[in-house]
C-alpha cells in the first residue's frame, strides 16, 4: 500500500506548529496498526539491547559529550505521532549542520547549513521551504557550546536504569517546544531524540550506532533551491 507525504507537517517545531522531518500518512485503519505495532518493537528492541544497569548521567559529562562529538554519520528511523514510521541516513558536522537523507519511496531531503533548515520534497511541486535552525529544538544539540546545566534549559533529568532521559528547550522562549534526548554510557552515546512541538505533536527519532570523527565535506550542507526558497519565519 502506497504512502503519501503530508507537506503540511514536519517534526521539529515552528511557530506555525509545522514540523521538520515530513510526517507520512499510511491509507486505511489496518496499515496504521501495523505500523503502530512495528513502532513498538522498534522502541522495544532499543531497549533489549541496553546493558543491564547503569546510573544517572550527569548534565556536566552529557554535555561534554554532545560538544565532542563533532561529525558523525549513522542510520535513522524515524516514528511519527500518527505511528508511521520512515527510515534514511543522517551526518551531522557540528556546531549547526546536519542532514537527513530519507529512503525510497519518500525520498525527501533535510539539511542545515548551519543557519537554516532547508526542505526539499521532489514529489511537490512546493520548491524548497526554509526555516531558522535557532527556532527549532534540534538547535540545542547542534550549538556550538552545548551547555544542559544552564538555566531553565533542563525541564527532565530521569534514568531508568538503563538509559539517562534529558528534556530540554530554550530557555528563552519555551515556545518553539523541547527535545528528549535518551543516552546510554560506558561510553555515552545518544541512542535517540523525541520532539516535541507546540502543537502536541511528538516525533521519535531512534538512531543506530553512530559512527564518529570521518571527514565530512561542506558541500554535503548546501541546502538546494535555497536562493530561491520560500522562507517561514526567516
Amino acid at each position: 500500500m502506497r504512502k503519501q507525504i503530508s507537506a503540511a507537517c514536519y517534526s521539529i517545531s515552528t511557530p506555525h506548529s509545522l514540523c521538520l522531518f515530513p510526517i507520512l500518512h499510511a491509507q486505511g485503519a489496518h496499515k496504521l496498526r501495523h505500523l503502530i505495532l512495528i513502532a513498538g518493537a522498534i522502541a522495544a528492541s532499543v531497549v533489549l539491547a541496553l546493558p543491564a544497569a547503569a546510573e544517572k548521567l550527569s548534565l556536566g559529562a552529557l554535555s561534554g559529550y554532545l560538544n565532542s562529538l563533532k561529525t558523525a554519520t549513522g542510520e535513522f528511523t524515524q516514528i511519527n505521532d500518527d505511528g508511521t514510521i520512515s527510515t534514511g541516513r543522517i551526518l551531522i558536522k557540528r556546531p549547526g549542520r546536519v542532514r537527513f537523507e530519507y529512503d525510497p519511496p519518500e525520498e525527501t531531503l533535510v539539511v542545515s547549513n548551519g543557519d537554516t533548515v532547508g526542505i526539499v520534497d521532489p514529489k511537490s511541486n512546493q520548491g524548497t521551504q526554509a526555516y531558522p535552525l535557532h527556532r527549532t529544538p534540534l538547535s540545542i544539540i547542534l550549538a556550538r557550546n552545548v551547555d544542559l546545566t544552564r538555566a531553565r534549559m533542563v525541564t527532565g533529568h530521569s534514568s531508568d536504569g538503563k538509559t539517562t532521559t534529558v528534556r530540554a528547550q530554550d530557555p528563552e522562549h519555551p515556545e518553539y517546544g523541547n527535545i528528549e534526548l535518551v543516552f546510554t554510557g560506558n561510553p555515552i552515546q545518544l541512542r535517540q531524540w523525541v520532539v516535541n512541538d507546540d502543537a502536541g505533536s511528538r516525533t521519535t527519532v531512534v538512531l543506530g550506532d553512530l559512527r564518529t570523527g570521518m571527514r565530512i565535506k561542506d558541500d554535503r550542507f548546501v541546502i538546494p533551491g535555497l536562493n530561491t526558497a520560500r522562507p517561514i519565519d526567516r
